[in-house]
């Protein structure tokens, strides 16, 4: 870590992340990134002026340091390895051995903490996130610092600020991979092509390997197929749609949505 910048505390990084962001998209990119080193060079304590020539070596240094995706952009997480001392970088928690790249798996967690099942993560049931977190990397964290983190965060990902999180703002915390579905284009593929993609498509949604989708599976199948339609779907829109995908699939009335079921819904030949 470079002498000088690792003084801020949870606050004051929700300052700088929220000054830089002009535009509010989760990154800071392009003017915003020459904007950012310009403020570096001051904060380092640089003397020299600011040419272009000097930011643009600057920016260059750090960002083959800290933009561990080599997107060009800093997202926020990239921003805290920066810097937030280790024993402030709250965002360190969020860490994974391994990328979240199966919204099955997102929504185990999402229905987990929206304990009380409302469709949104409240600002307590953030607190409850968390706090598994620092235990489950054994990190000691104060109420008090806990509570400092909870709300940096609502700050920083509540993005209609209404003081609750929706599935689009938890899967922007946890760093949800891009829809698995976007890889498929069904209606443009031979049947042969359709049946590959669709053992593909069924297998990644069939996580506990049943032959058939259900619970956080069904969650997940939903989720990224009426993505593909918008953008982003709150909870209890999930909800809605669940009970009309089962209404519709759910031929057997057993809760979940087998293989053959589906295939029969998407207008694919099932397997034998």
């Amino acid at each position: 870590m470079e002498s000088g910048l690792n003084t801020l505390d949870a606050a004051g990084f929700l300052e700088v992340w929220q000054h830089f962001d002009a535009d509010d998209n989760g990154f800071i990119e392009g003017k915003e990134l020459d904007e950012f080193f310009r403020h570096m060079m001051k904060r380092l304590g640089s003397k020299e002026q600011a040419t272009e020539e000097k930011v643009q070596k600057l920016k260059q240094r750090f960002m083959s340091a800290y933009d561990v995706t080599a997107d060009g952009k800093l997202q926020i997480q990239e921003l805290a390895n920066m810097l937030l001392p280790e024993d402030e970088n709250f965002l360190l928690v969020f860490r994974r051995e391994a990328p979240l790249d199966n919204s099955v798996d997102f929504m185990k967690i999402w229905r987990k903490y929206d304990v009380d099942c409302s469709g949104y993560i409240s600002a307590q049931e953030l607190k409850a996130f968390l706090k598994d977190l620092f235990q489950l990397h054994h990190r000691a964290v104060s109420s008090d610092k806990l509570e400092e983190y909870t709300d940096t965060m609502m700050k920083i990902f509540d993005k209609n600020k209404d003081g609750r999180l929706d599935l689009s703002d938890l899967a922007r915390i946890l760093d949800l991979k891009e829809n698995f579905l976007l890889q498929f284009n069904m209606d443009a593929s031979s049947k042969g092509e359709r049946k590959r993609d669709f053992d593909k498509i069924f297998a990644h949604y069939d996580v506990n390997k049943t032959e058939a989708l259900e619970g956080p599976e069904v969650d997940g199948f939903v989720k990224d197929i009426m993505e593909l339609v918008r953008p982003s779907i709150t909870g209890p829109e999930l909800e809605k749609l669940r009970v009309i995908m089962l209404r519709h699939c759910d031929v057997n009335q057993d809760g979940k949505i087998q293989k053959n079921e589906l295939a029969l819904y998407l207008g694919v030949k099932p397997t034998v």
